[in-house]
């Protein structure tokens, strides 16, 4: 019989989401139709129809009876979500290429259709280009063409087999291709991303003997390569080359020499770079500036390299370089550079630039650790003032840290902040703030909140519930968590793990055993199974009373229930048996810990330790000493250190006084 006490009658109410799904076969028809019949046939054409056609032996045929047509108005992106539908099968992708090509180069050489080609070949790959493949595409009047060549030795090089790439190019004529160069960007670019720059090098030589030229791409390709290996002074060879051919460097031959000496540590040419692409009228992009302030970062230390930029920055329009303000904000936030984030924050406005919502979370997330609250609120009050609106997660960050000072009218007045942004938008974020406000022991600012939630039309569901019942049970509020309880069950919810278990943990809390093991065994007629953390919970609570026999029965039965216990499971009952000074059978207990596979903490060490050598048995502390300081949980933290120092000074006092 349920308990009359804690949870009324109630039947589940479950139902169950129906989904219909269906696929439309595009029937197979050849002779010509109307405008109206060849969109509808469009409308129809299922991509994973094409690809259970190219799986067959006959594909060539099957999928040209079924698709030829509707594919003139089903265009490129159905290419690509049939290659996409492929993915896990690249053959079958490169028939699908092979096909589709046939029908005009804006198929063949399509950007996206290339990139979902080259994804599928990569991921899945590689796909040689063998005899058999080559004689089945030309068995279906089909050629490997210029296009398919490139978009394997992309895939190949970034496999890292430059080597059968540079195969396949030597035998190119046995294909009826002759070399481009297009075709040898794709070879030298795969070269350098495989890391054989020696290998692209020979094939950059050679080019002019096949009667084709390097254009911007080739040299690119080049630079890049060269500048992995921190080899900057050939790079810049590279581009005068580049420029006495009458090539234009661009953006992307500037970002890589940036890079590039960055990584030399040539912080000066490095800005020296910047400085000339922007007198040649070459705009730097997010990239360039992202591969200026990272490297900086990277290879001078965060000091140096925020001297070093923010001179340089404040001699160049703010507007013109947010994005280096913004990467530069970025590098000192993830560095706890809190002081010189907001320093440049407040340069960035002199200038009549306001950051924007991301940003300046960002540099609110570090000022929170680094500096102190009434200052962080200064600064987001700032920004509001001069018309920014703080994100969601910000007014969180802040809010909490208020609580936690016990600053709740402060509080109050940045979720009323929050309310007239309008940064409630759904029943998560409202049960994140409620959370938020329950954690800090304020449950009666969440209910108020759930309050606002209801008024503006938002309903409650089972988490909001709990999160209020927790909090009421955390401060031994167990007739408030009832009437939640009660509010829960009312509106048709159904009580789940978290709802018993705060139950349980506010009944131990006001020192309602007997009603917390009622509870407890309540929960199986719910069909709900109680969780390592609701046996913990009791265990706690029984060895706190001193009834370490009860908790003892408890761990036992969840070892029968099949529920795997941690490191809190034994704790309690290890310190408490340590208190009465009953070693043995708590050495027995961190045996059976050790048997069962759970690892013991610093927490379970430091206890038995001590005890040991309360009761003068060195030689056993020793063991469980080097067997703590063979186990990782010695680095866990500071406090451990301190502690493990403590119980090592009264060993050796132990020792001293034998």
């Amino acid at each position: 019989m349920r308990s009359r006490r804690l949870l009324p009658n109630l039947l589940p109410r479950l139902p169950k989401p129906t989904y219909l799904s269906a696929q439309i076969r595009q029937r197979s028809n050849l002779s010509a139709k109307s405008g109206h019949d060849a969109a509808e046939s469009a409308a129809a054409a299922d991509p994973a129809r094409a690809v259970s056609l190219l799986a067959e032996r006959n594909w060539f045929e099957r999928i040209n009876s079924e698709f030829a047509a509707p594919l003139r108005h089903l265009g490129p992106r159905f290419v690509v979500r049939a290659l996409q539908q492929a993915a896990a099968e690249p053959l079958l992708c490169v028939r699908l290429y092979v096909w589709a090509s046939r029908f005009g180069q804006h198929f063949a050489r399509d950007r996206n259709v290339r990139r979902a080609l080259g994804n599928a070949l990569w991921r899945r790959g590689p796909v040689v280009l063998s005899s058999a493949l080559v004689a089945e595409v030309q068995g279906c009047g089909c050629v490997i063409s210029e296009e398919l060549l490139c978009v394997l030795v992309e895939s190949w090089g970034r496999l890292g087999l430059a080597h059968y790439a540079h195969e396949v190019f030597v035998q190119m004529p046995r294909l009826g291709l002759r070399p481009t160069t297009m075709v040898y960007n794709a070879v030298i670019a795969a070269s350098v991303r495989a890391g054989a720059v020696d290998a692209a090098y020979l094939r950059f030589q050679q080019m002019p003997a096949d009667g084709c030229c390097p254009d911007c791409f080739t040299y690119n390709a080049l630079v890049h390569g060269v500048c992995r290996r921190g080899i900057v002074d050939e790079a810049l060879r590279l581009v005068k080359q580049m420029e006495g051919a009458g090539i234009r460097p661009n953006v992307f031959t500037y970002t890589m020499l940036v890079d590039g000496f960055c990584n030399a540590g040539r912080a000066e040419d490095a800005v020296g770079v910047l400085e000339k692409m922007i007198e040649k009228g070459v705009e730097p992009t997010e990239a360039t500036y992202r591969a200026l302030v990272h490297g900086m970062f990277r290879s001078l230390g965060t000091d140096k390299a925020y001297r070093i930029l923010s001179k340089w920055l404040e001699s160049h329009p703010a507007l013109h370089h947010r994005d280096a303000f913004h990467t530069l904000l970025y590098c000192l936030s993830k560095n706890d550079m809190a002081k010189e984030a907001v320093e440049l924050v407040h340069k960035m406005s002199n200038k009549g630039y306001l950051l924007g919502n991301i940003m300046f979370g960002i540099v609110i997330s570090c000022a929170a650790k680094c500096l102190e609250l009434s200052y962080v609120c200064e600064l987001v009050d700032d920004f509001i003032k001069k018309g920014g609106k703080p994100g969601f997660d910000v007014y969180i960050l802040i809010i909490k840290s208020l609580l936690s000072c016990k600053d709740i009218s402060k509080a109050q007045k940045y979720l009323s902040q929050m309310v007239s942004d309008g940064l409630f938008s759904s029943v998560t974020s409202y049960n994140m703030v409620i959370d938020c406000l329950s954690k800090a022991d304020q449950v009666e600012m969440a209910k108020e909140i759930v309050k606002v939630m209801q008024e503006s039309g938002f309903l409650p569901n089972l988490v909001t519930f709990n999160t209020l019942i927790s909090g009421h049970s955390k401060l031994g509020n167990v007739h408030e968590a009832k009437a939640v309880l009660k509010m829960l069950m009312e509106l048709g919810f159904m009580p789940d793990i978290i709802t018993f278990t705060s139950l349980i943990e506010g009944l131990c809390h006001t020192h309602q055993l007997d009603d917390a093991f009622d509870c407890f065994n309540e929960m199986s007629k719910w069909g709900v199974r109680p969780n390592v953390q609701t046996y913990n919970v009791l265990i706690c609570a029984f060895c706190s009373a001193g009834n370490v026999n009860k908790a003892i029965d408890l761990l036992n039965k969840m070892k029968m229930d099949g529920i795997t216990p941690d490191v809190y499971s034994f704790n309690a009952p290890i310190s408490s048996f340590c208190r009465m000074r009953k070693i043995d059978k708590a050495h027995k207990l961190f045996t059976d810990m050790l048997r069962y596979g759970v690892a013991p903490d610093s927490y379970t060490y430091n206890t038995l330790i001590k005890a040991l050598c309360d009761e003068r048995r060195v030689d056993e502390a020793k063991e469980i000493l080097l067997s703590m300081e063979s186990s990782s949980c010695i680095a866990a933290n500071q406090h451990t250190y301190c502690e493990q120092c403590r119980v090592c000074s009264s060993l050796l006092r132990s020792v001293g006084s034998k």
